[in-house]
């Protein structure tokens, strides 16, 4: 039995759509947010593919073939890097990405053709919608939604004061 009950972590959910430049900018961000709570935080990745950005839904169904393989941070970070790659290259880049990681490119291809995952997708970009989302990145934790699509300055130490004081008063 662990000794914390992980239902009761707080949550930072992050909006987030991987052909985003802001999204690539605000990766130093999350690395030291999930350094720094490691497990006292469940970070959630929450997709908001942007209409202008043609790969960014595929990218989205993408990142969460690679959740249910077990590895969907390091695919999204590996994405992130290549946003302009992928704005050019499509689908390819991101079984390419998959294959890199050691992840089932065939199953990866697969997914993006049968579109198992756009419901999952579908139903973040309508929760972040009704929730008022705009941009990305845009975080949302203890309730405070904060807009990181416009300024990304002082966004990681609003997070971390918010997270520390949720950790903080959790029973």
């Amino acid at each position: 039995m662990s000794h914390t009950d992980p239902s009761s972590r707080p949550v930072l959910d992050v909006w987030c759509e991987l052909q985003c430049p802001d999204c690539r900018t605000a990766l130093a961000d999350l690395r030291a947010l999930r350094d720094r709570f490691q497990d006292t935080l469940e970070i959630r990745l929450r997709h908001f593919p942007l209409e202008r950005h043609q790969h960014a839904h595929a990218a989205a169904q993408a990142a969460e073939e690679a959740i249910a393989q077990g590895r969907g941070w390091p695919f999204v970070e590996a994405v992130l890097e290549r946003t302009e790659e992928l704005g050019k290259r499509g689908e390819p880049l991101l079984v390419e990405v998959a294959r890199e990681l050691g992840l089932d490119a065939e199953e990866m291809d697969t997914a993006l053709v049968d579109g198992r995952h756009i419901l999952i997708v579908d139903a973040d970009q309508a929760e972040g919608k009704a929730i008022g989302v705009t941009g990305t990145p845009t975080y949302v934790i203890g309730g405070e939604r904060l807009d990181g699509g416009k300024s990304q300055e002082g966004l990681r130490e609003r997070v971390e004061e918010i997270a520390v004081r949720l950790i903080a008063e959790r029973p």
